[in-house]
């Protein structure tokens, strides 16, 4: 009931479902666009590939700047979904830093010309998606690694850094293969970031002196102390 004791006007409730599933087509249809014509895709071109006149877009989007940050937050549910099983922490760390690195790559390298419009976007669009991904992902991996330094006894503190310099490391040489690879495969780079990873998070350990074995399950905690 509303306010005034009358129920709803039932044709409005339909309208706003009608428009919010009408936004979500031509945002698919932007998507779709996006990996024909490429990152610098048009309002145009996504209307064509919607079926639909450019004007019919902005009865739904107050702008292209509208329909561009729609199109961006979309990407950002699709990586949030990509990354999404891996926080469960299971396994060993070795396969734990490998799934991560590999679930990155794969999302570029199947969404290369979607990326490259996120990147776009960051620098003159209405959102730097990109910019969230990798904050959200940094802040996750914060909680484990203070989590995992405080138990170990070694200063917390460090954790933000050092989450924030891999995802960086890994998001920029990630950024930099798709465009000029130099004969690398996927799985050269997976393995390499791997090892440059998991070498950084190993160096911090031993600082305080642990050494953690690496290819037994983070649940089974096998360590020895250093003299």
């Amino acid at each position: 009931m509303t306010s005034s004791g009358t129920p709803p006007d039932g044709r409005a409730t339909r309208w706003a479902g009608q428009r919010e599933r009408r936004r979500r087509e031509f945002v698919e249809a932007g998507m779709r666009a996006i990996a024909r014509y490429g990152p610098e895709v048009s309002t145009e071109q996504i209307a064509d590939e919607a079926g639909v006149a450019r004007t019919r877009i902005y009865k739904h989007f107050a702008d292209a700047a509208d329909l561009q940050r729609a199109i961006a937050l979309r990407a950002a549910e699709m990586i949030g979904a990509q990354f999404a099983p891996l926080w469960g922490v299971s396994g060993t760390p070795r396969e734990i830093v490998y799934a991560t690195i590999g679930a990155h790559i794969e999302w570029i390298s199947e969404h290369r010309e979607l990326y490259h419009y996120l990147m776009r976007q960051s620098v003159t669009g209405p959102r730097d998606v990109v910019a969230d991904v990798k904050t959200a992902i940094a802040q996750q991996l914060t909680v484990l690694f203070e989590y995992y330094l405080g138990l170990f006894g070694a200063d917390q503190r460090v954790g933000e850094t050092i989450a924030y310099g891999l995802v960086g490391l890994v998001e920029s040489s990630t950024a930099r293969w798709l465009d000029a690879p130099r004969g690398i495969d996927r799985e050269d780079l997976r393995q390499l970031l791997a090892r440059w990873v998991w070498s950084i998070l190993d160096d911090t350990l031993r600082t305080v002196g642990v050494a953690l074995n690496p290819d037994s399950p983070l649940s089974d905690l096998d360590y020895r102390i250093l003299d």
